[in-house]
């Protein structure tokens, strides 16, 4: 029973959150089962052009660090703030949190190569931070019970605080440059004057993500229906019945005395 009630929270975790934060887990478990190590998962510009392991690109967004307050702190914030995304402004638009994604791991992984970080995991954690706050201006936060403050400063914070673990805030700049890059782009030019939408969805990524909308004005054939064709509506086979006089007046029809009941497989041809 408790392991169908997990499986059921498991599965209405929305598809990309849940298919993200479980490779984050399941990248960091590897690591810790020592199954793998993490110099086989950080971005190296140089082994990814000379050696072709392209998986670097994909894998420096995927390790935390070791099993501690670190990643647990981190797995947190990804996991909630991913979600709230995902079903707030996202909703129903999967295909362009998607390429939400895309565009931020390109942008952080153009500007990781020049101020020399191996695991981007974090940064991209700030980036949903960011656009999250952005979108939700007047949401009330609270810190640990230290400190109010309204949503926008939340990445701000989550950089002091980062400041005082004695951590490089460089990590936190970049994910809050490259969410104000997406967030501007998305949110902000297209309503300026003379603005435009430079973020557009490739029509592939909408295709394999979202599901086709419905047309309102369809209308299904009968087949289409719930139900199908009224087979249950016409009359008895085999019996003929007095509205067939009504239907055929002026023809001559002789009715016997008992009607006769004719099985259905010899009306349609076919063998019993």
């Amino acid at each position: 029973m408790a392991y169908q009630t997990l499986q059921q929270e498991y599965l209405q975790i929305p598809v990309v959150t849940r298919a993200y934060t479980t490779a984050c887990v399941l990248t960091t478990a590897a690591v810790q089962l020592e199954i793998i190590t993490p110099f086989q998962l950080y971005f190296n510009p140089d082994l990814i052009l000379r050696n072709y392991q392209v998986w670097r690109l994909i894998t420096n967004f995927l390790f935390f660090g070791p099993v501690g307050f670190n990643f647990l702190f981190n797995m947190i914030f990804l996991y909630r703030y991913c979600r709230m995304l995902e079903e707030g402004s996202f909703r129903g638009r999967t295909a362009d949190f998607v390429f939400m994604f895309l565009f931020g791991g390109l942008l952080m992984t153009i500007f990781g190569t020049f101020v020399s970080l191996v695991f981007l995991g974090q940064a991209f954690t700030i980036m949903l931070v960011y656009v999250w706050s952005r979108r939700n201006p007047n949401v009330r936060m609270n810190f640990f019970g230290l400190l109010n403050f309204q949503a926008p400063f939340l990445p701000w914070v989550l950089m002091g605080f980062s400041l005082l673990l004695g951590n490089s805030i460089i990590v936190d700049l970049l994910g809050i440059a490259v969410g104000h890059v997406y967030f501007f782009l998305e949110d902000v030019f297209p309503n300026q004057p003379g603005g435009g939408r430079w973020l557009k969805t490739p029509s592939i990524i909408k295709m394999l993500f979202d599901t086709p909308e419905e047309d309102a004005n369809y209308n299904p054939l009968p087949e289409d229906r719930p139900g199908g064709f009224a087979w249950g509506e016409g009359q008895r086979l085999g019996v003929v019945d007095e509205e067939c006089q009504t239907a055929t007046s002026g023809l001559e029809i002789t009715r016997s005395p008992t009607p006769k009941l004719v099985p259905v497989h010899e009306l349609f041809g076919t063998g019993p």
